[in-house]
């Protein structure tokens, strides 16, 4: 493989920091993140905006250092307060790992963020990207900050050919960051190639013509620009396929389960969920489709009882109330939603919960679509 920046001269990579240095200067995002150089701000901005898009974390940043804003309030703080302020950013380990590394600070550097990448590094949750941005915009070090926008970057500036969804393949992106990464503003070389992947240099349709860099860059030169990066395909998620229950008592109160201590959604609270095979859902699909009808009319019950959530005394709708899909870094949820309202006490685990105190409870995105669907159904009733 061609490792084209070992072919750099001093002036040549002076003369490409100045450009785009310059550029970053005029061009930079307004970032709340970004109005100094606070490495416990600049910590969640970076996991926050792991998987998600800068303007949803924008909000989530402001009401998280509201709540917690330092790191002695973030390693105090109880679980479910976190969660419910992280609630809707989803992958909630994250918010999990930054409470666990506030601790470790607390208890290994009497509450001061390390300032070396080793001990970076040694924090709960942190990888070399993380370790790399923290440490370049926060200390000056001159530290790459590797992500998925940047080995684009740089995979197009020098035709690397490897192939980054193999982990191995980072040796050639971190060599080449390593030569071409500022020395005097390393924070704001990492900054620039974040900007710049995010906003000119896209996956798809580059704006080549307006790139600071277009001068250097060697699938430019070539008309190579969508042959990279090279990317072989993800495994697709597993479909996993689920009934839920929003079943309603007499008090209309509507019941909730809690997740278990461990595993996917840990600890948060849903409508029942009972799986099914993908066949069974199809039927239901079908089976409980009618084309109108009233959501506590007593005539649209259903005529034989489904045969989820079996054991429970619950008089089911005909109506499945909606679908909701949701997709996991390695699962894909499929959940029809129905309506039932209890007969007898349940034997299930979980609260009898009124609407109005849903805010107490920690929502995942599944349960937040579901209520969404719940709610429009009890919205068109009213029509």
């Amino acid at each position: 493989m061609s490792n084209g920046w070992e072919k750099w001269t001093d002036s040549e990579i002076a003369n490409f920091q100045h450009d785009f240095l310059g550029w970053y200067q005029q061009e930079k995002r307004n970032l709340p993140w970004r109005y100094n150089q606070d490495p416990y701000r600049i910590w969640i901005s970076e996991i926050m905006l792991q998987q998600t898009r800068v303007d949803t974390v924008i909000d989530y940043f402001y009401r998280f250092m509201e709540q917690f804003p330092t790191i002695q309030d973030l390693a105090n703080a109880q679980e479910d307060k976190l969660l419910k302020v992280w609630e809707g950013l989803g992958y909630y380990s994250r918010a999990r790992n930054l409470q666990a590394a506030a601790k470790q600070i607390m208890e290994e550097f009497n509450g001061d963020f390390p300032t070396t990448v080793e001990e970076i590094r040694e924090l709960k949750g942190i990888g070399p990207y993380t370790a790399g941005a923290i440490s370049s915009i926060a200390f000056e070090i001159p530290e790459p900050a590797i992500d998925g926008n940047v080995m684009r970057v740089v995979s197009r500036l020098f035709c690397i050919e490897a192939d980054i969804a193999k982990a191995s393949s980072r040796t050639f992106f971190d060599a080449a960051m390593r030569k071409i990464i500022s020395q005097e503003l390393p924070g704001d070389f990492n900054q620039a190639m974040m900007d710049l992947g995010s906003s000119i240099c896209t996956p798809k349709k580059p704006q080549c013509e307006i790139c600071p860099i277009q001068q250097y860059c060697e699938a430019y030169r070539e008309n190579r620009q969508t042959d990279f990066p090279i990317k072989s395909k993800k495994q697709k998620p597993k479909d996993i396929y689920y009934v839920a229950g929003i079943i309603e008592n007499n008090q209309q109160e509507l019941f909730l389960q809690q997740r278990a201590e461990t595993g996917l959604l840990a600890n948060m609270w849903l409508f029942p969920l009972e799986e099914i095979s993908e066949n069974r859902f199809k039927e239901l699909q079908e089976q409980y489709n009618p084309e109108s009808w009233d959501l506590f009319s007593s005539s649209q019950v259903a005529e034989a009882s489904p045969d989820f959530f079996a054991e429970q005394a619950i008089i089911w709708q005909k109506k499945v109330l909606g679908e909701v899909k949701h997709v996991f870094s390695h699962l894909r949820w499929h959940i029809l939603v129905f309506y039932g309202r209890s007969a007898a006490p349940l034997t299930l685990d979980g609260h009898w919960v009124k609407p109005n105190d849903f805010s107490q409870y920690v929502f995942p995105k599944p349960q937040q679509k579901m209520l969404e669907i719940f709610e429009n159904n009890l919205a068109d009733d009213k029509d």
